[in-house]
């Protein structure tokens, strides 16, 4: 479990093949501390399990449905990466709660300077409507973020200057694929909702016994 308030940004050092998926080497400096084999770690907002430390970096392997399932297959040398540990035990809770399960991939409409902060608009895929209000929560690359607008097929977030400081939201660019990551309690709550049987031919007795 994480809070999308991204620790560092690390790099890629590396990307090799591995079986149908791939094993990343990332340069970091913050997440090294206490970070030791078979952790859990968020890179970009997908929860990966390290598999090596060195002195100034650490190893992932994602596997093929992973790779399919967010933007690390477009990953090469040099790209920057949200990173951020696993919540410990008694942490705070400063963000929301994100799993590091990628919903899907969103497209960057626009990017644009709002003073003090930015304007930035993604378009979500149709599957993920049902689970995106407005003044919701929702995690983009594993940046926590509030959703500020929504509208047919985007949704619309004023970005504060730390957030674009701080992660590699503030060198995004319209027409960038984006990992997507709704609110949990959202996707339970359309879950249980959509199970429950519509209502029909309601009578008096049955109000009544419901108690109204």
């Amino acid at each position: 479990m994480f809070t999308g308030l991204v620790e560092e940004t690390g790099r890629i050092q590396a990307v090799a093949a591995y079986g149908q998926g791939s094993r990343l080497t990332i340069a970091a400096d913050t997440v090294l501390g206490d970070l030791q084999p078979g952790d859990s770690v968020a890179v970009n907002g997908v929860c990966l399990t390290v598999v090596e430390k060195r002195a100034d970096a650490f190893c992932v392997e994602a596997v093929a449905e992973t790779l399919q399932r967010s933007t690390l297959g477009r990953l090469r040398p040099g790209s920057p990466v949200n990173l951020e540990r696993a919540l410990p035990a008694g942490g705070r809770l400063g963000g929301h709660f994100v799993q590091g399960h990628i919903d899907g991939v969103g497209e960057v409409l626009a990017f644009s300077q709002s003073d003090p902060g930015w304007w930035l608009e993604i378009r979500l895929p149709e599957e993920l409507h049902p689970f995106v209000v407005e003044k919701g929560s929702i995690a983009v690359e594993g940046v926590s973020l509030t959703i500020a607008r929504v509208t047919a097929d985007r949704i619309s977030i004023a970005l504060i200057p730390r957030s674009a400081q701080a992660t590699t939201l503030g060198d995004i660019k319209s027409g960038e694929s984006v990992n997507i990551e709704c609110d949990i309690i959202g996707k339970y709550v359309a879950r249980l909702l959509g199970k429950q049987a519509p209502l029909r031919n309601i009578s008096e007795d049955m109000l009544k016994q419901w108690g109204y």
